[in-house]
């Protein structure tokens, strides 16, 4: 039998017509026919792949002696690329403005306090625990999602959310006593940025399903304006002529460096906001936990820093908080808790066996 639609394969027996179908777009595929399952596997390798560069590229930067109080100047340079980029894109694409300016003007400073704040926070803390601050934005975005857009969530995303964060606030807490970078400016700054990012998925989400906007609007419009914010306010601020002065005598580690730095950064936000529009912000903000994680151990591997194990007894609790997100999608609530409860009881159960079999064998 022929329909004239695509199958929701997270929804068994429901069809979507075509006037109905929501166009996704990853850069310059088409996903829209795509399986839902499909879509997320899609965007969560573009995310680790871009934003793990992005990670390492900006610890990099800030690797350079003396940049430390140019946070701010580093993410105007980044809003300019993204803007040039997104410029390009949009002629390309002719892609026009459908989202109204005062969403854009409410999205910009959002944006503005994310990027700068947590550029600005690597000059006080080391990146794996600026990383690990960010990651505990889930609490917050859901938040936000049931004050903005009025969802739901089960009992088992406010648990896995909760071990998230408690795995990730252990791991900033053995960072603070053997690492000897932690200044509580930093702390200040990468909160900031959490609170605005904890609000811009639900405002993105909310806009772009409203107004039917595109990522690279979203993008071009979000960057521009507020790069002329940034702009305004480091020249009030007089930091504009200091981040020139310095910025000119390394020109290949800020400029050069920041390029690469952007257009990963860029793609990957193309990327984010697929996933958002496809999957909701909820499980945009588990995959990017997830590459947080992995952008944790690529920062270990190429800048020395000092090692604790408390670092992989908190990873493995975010680690149950990621599970246990995913499971949550299957079932209802009580259900799934007595599945896991069972599930574990099974797990403890062998493993004793396997120790009495070793003990026997002595």
């Amino acid at each position: 039998m022929s329909f004239k639609g695509v199958y929701v394969d997270n929804k068994p027996g429901e069809y979507k017509t075509d006037n109905d179908i929501k166009k996704i777009q990853l850069l310059c595929f088409d996903l829209t026919n795509y399986t839902v399952k499909s879509q997320l596997l899609l965007c969560s390798l573009g995310v680790f792949v871009f934003f793990i560069l992005y990670g390492y590229l900006q610890e990099l930067i800030f690797t350079l002696d003396g940049f430390r109080p140019y946070g701010w100047y580093l993410t105007l340079i980044q809003f300019g690329y993204y803007t040039v980029f997104g410029l390009i894109e949009c002629r390309v694409k002719h892609i026009v403005r459908k989202i109204s300016i005062g969403t854009y003007l409410l999205l910009a400073l959002l944006t503005l306090g994310t990027m700068g704040f947590s550029n600005s926070s690597l000059g006080y803390l080391n990146y794996p625990t600026q990383v690990i601050f960010k990651c505990c934005k889930l609490i917050p975005v859901m938040v936000g999602s049931i004050l903005i857009q009025g969802k739901k969530y089960r009992l088992l995303d406010f648990l896995a959310a909760s071990l998230m964060c408690i795995g990730l606030i252990l791991f900033t807490l053995a960072d603070s006593m053997i690492s000897p970078r932690f200044d509580f400016i930093g702390v200040v700054m990468i909160s900031c940025a959490l609170l605005c990012d904890a609000i811009i998925g639900n405002v993105q989400e909310k806009a772009m399903r409203q107004y039917k906007g595109t990522n690279t609007e979203v993008v071009l419009y979000s960057y521009s304006i507020g790069f002329l914010y940034l702009l305004l306010i480091l020249l009030l601020t007089g930091d504009f002529v200091k981040g020139v002065s310095f910025c000119a005598k390394h020109p290949v580690e800020v400029y050069g460096y920041g390029l690469l730095f952007s257009l990963c950064g860029y793609l990957g936000i193309q990327i984010v906001l697929t996933l958002v529009q496809c999957c909701g912000a909820f499980v945009a903000a588990t995959v990017t936990t997830c590459r947080k994680a992995v952008s944790i151990i690529i920062s270990f591997m190429f800048f020395y820093k000092p090692f604790s194990f408390q670092y992989l007894w908190s990873g493995l609790l975010v680690i149950l908080g990621i599970y246990l997100n995913i499971y949550s999608k299957q079932g209802n609530s009580k259900s799934d808790l007595r599945e896991i409860w069972i599930k574990l009881k099974r797990c403890w159960s062998n493993q004793n066996r396997i120790q009495r079999q070793l003990m026997a064998n002595v």
